[in-house]
């Protein structure tokens, strides 16, 4: 059974990690590892949030990949745009302990921003009308 209350709770906690990201935006304001993290975690309870919207109890995992998969499991709609979010996985656990090695092209803090902020909006009108006002 759909979960509103729980979904909305995640969202408001994920719309705190995007709000890290913003503060964190600047390669100055921390390394890239933490900026990861709350990236990661931002997505993660979005995604866990609209898992929540189709009645299915989440599992307790940092790995984005799966999570997409559940939600097609479950029959959502996932837009291609939102692919590429998994690079974001490896910020949950492994990055936590060990050092990001950037590849070539640096990491685009962002664009992750703005990939994060078109998820949350995304996951957010799936609520119902009623739940919206609460991730304000």
């Amino acid at each position: 059974m759909s979960d509103p209350k729980e979904a909305a709770h995640l969202l408001r906690m994920a719309r705190k990690d995007l709000q890290a990201m913003r503060a964190l935006a600047s390669p100055t304001a921390a390394d890239v590892e933490t900026f990861g993290f709350h990236a990661q975690q931002s997505v993660e309870k979005a995604l866990k949030s609209w898992l929540a919207l189709h009645g299915v109890l989440y599992p307790r995992t940092h790995d984005l990949d799966r999570l997409f998969d559940l939600l097609r499991d479950q029959g959502a709609v996932v837009p291609a745009e939102f692919d590429p979010l998994c690079i974001l996985t490896d910020f949950g656990v492994a990055f936590r302990y060990e050092a990001y090695e950037e590849p070539d092209e640096p990491f685009d803090r962002l664009a992750m921003i703005e990939h994060v902020d078109r998820l949350l909006k995304f996951v957010i009108k799936l609520l119902p009308d009623d739940h919206r006002g609460a991730i304000a």
